[in-house]
């Protein structure tokens, strides 16, 4: 799984990377600071079935900061984007090619309103945050519908073939990962694809953006002056809509790193433990107070949950062998995020294609009970997984 993040340039993506991986891509307020896309590990948050099952959990993947388990998956971070990205304005054609991988959107919003649409310093409030929404949704919307409308004359060619819409649009759209349901609620409300025309299209194109690149807006900057206006102003309109300060989180990750103070990523609150300069303790002041107070949070975290378990409604599971151990004597060692039909199977074929090959149940630890192979596991399930083939 891929969670994308984008925006146009300078509104804090990499900022918000960083945050999020404690890696250290390029910041920089000069648009197209990143080119190709950076890759990191960002992290959710889980309840940890060690407490329940009366162990300590040691991690092999990700880490426990009390009773929240913190389990990984793939951020990527792409070039920033402007208006005209479909007809490869700026870094259009990478930015969308790049884009193609992810599952799940955070678009970087930066809700001071002090970028231009091409990333330029103009003052804060001078600009309309809720215009970058919209050029996003509008740019991804055109990308669907050029694709479709390209390939259009192929796809009326292949069902006067006989070939069916549901089979053509599985095939032909595949890069964006039209699965079968989608594509069979497409034909049932458009017609099958002889009947689309240009106005149908631009239906089509907006309903499938929104079904398989799901979004959610991060409020960035929101300690900046006119940011908390803007977003009391839009956050009844757009549902997944979370404040944030991702040069906040930044701050507070790195001090927690270096051991000044002790923060969980997500948490209100952090507290002093090292010895720190009066401008050290001024800077964190001010976070408290303009970030933690006002909004309960730097918003990174929960905008990265958001993305996993609200957009995508994934779920986690933890698998596990004799005695809730591996091989080499963790406990409760993994983690797997997984899609919210995921079976027993499913997580057998996760974890090695032999396991799964040789599967013959599942047995939950928690009820001490069999799972079929096609059973649908639950979040925060506990298997451990019975298979021919060890």
């Amino acid at each position: 799984m891929i969670i994308g993040l984008v925006g146009k340039p300078s509104s804090g993506k990499s900022t918000f990377f960083n945050a999020a991986t404690l890696a250290n891509v390029p910041v920089s307020p000069r648009p197209f600071t990143t080119i190709k896309p950076n890759t990191g590990t960002g992290y959710v948050r889980v309840e940890d079935a060690g407490p329940e099952l009366g162990v300590v959990s040691n991690p092999r993947t990700g880490f426990v900061i009390g009773k929240t388990r913190y389990v990984p998956f793939t951020l990527m971070d792409v070039a920033g984007l402007v208006p005209g990205a479909h007809k490869g304005r700026g870094l259009g054609n990478q930015f969308l090619n790049d884009l193609n991988q992810a599952h799940a959107l955070i678009h970087i919003v930066d809700f001071s309103g002090s970028m231009d649409e091409d990333g330029n310093f103009i003052g804060y409030g001078k600009h309309d945050p809720e215009k970058d929404i919209l050029f996003l949704e509008e740019e991804l919307n055109l990308w669907y519908f050029d694709v479709i409308k390209r390939n259009l004359e192929k796809m009326q060619r292949m069902r006067r073939a006989g070939k069916k819409s549901v089979e053509i649009m599985m095939e032909i759209l595949s890069s964006f990962r039209v699965f079968e349901h989608m594509a069979e609620s497409t034909v049932r409300e458009y017609g099958e694809i002889e009947e689309w025309n240009e106005e149908k299209i631009k239906e089509i194109a907006k309903n499938l953006r929104m079904q398989t690149k799901p979004t959610v807006i991060a409020a960035n900057k929101i300690d900046l002056p006119s940011a908390k206006e803007n977003y009391e102003r839009l956050k009844e309109k757009y549902k997944n809509i979370i404040p944030c300060s991702a040069e906040a989180e930044l701050a507070l990750r790195r001090a927690s790193k270096a051991g000044i103070i002790e923060y969980a990523p997500g948490e209100i609150d952090f507290k002093i433990v090292g010895n720190l300069s009066e401008e050290q303790k001024e800077a964190l002041e001010k976070i408290r107070e303009s970030v933690l107070k006002p909004f309960g949070s730097t918003g990174v975290q929960q905008t990265l949950d958001h993305a996993v378990f609200g957009l995508l409604r994934y779920k986690a599971v933890f698998p596990v062998g004799e005695k809730l151990k591996d091989k080499d004597g963790r406990i409760l060692p993994d983690c797997f995020l997984l899609e919210k039909n995921a079976t027993v199977y499913d997580l057998a074929l996760m974890i090695h294609s032999d396991i799964a090959k040789g599967l013959l149940y599942g047995f939950d630890v928690k009820t001490k009970r069999k799972l079929a192979k096609d059973a649908v596991l639950k979040d925060r399930d506990v298997v451990e997984l019975i298979s021919a083939t060890k």
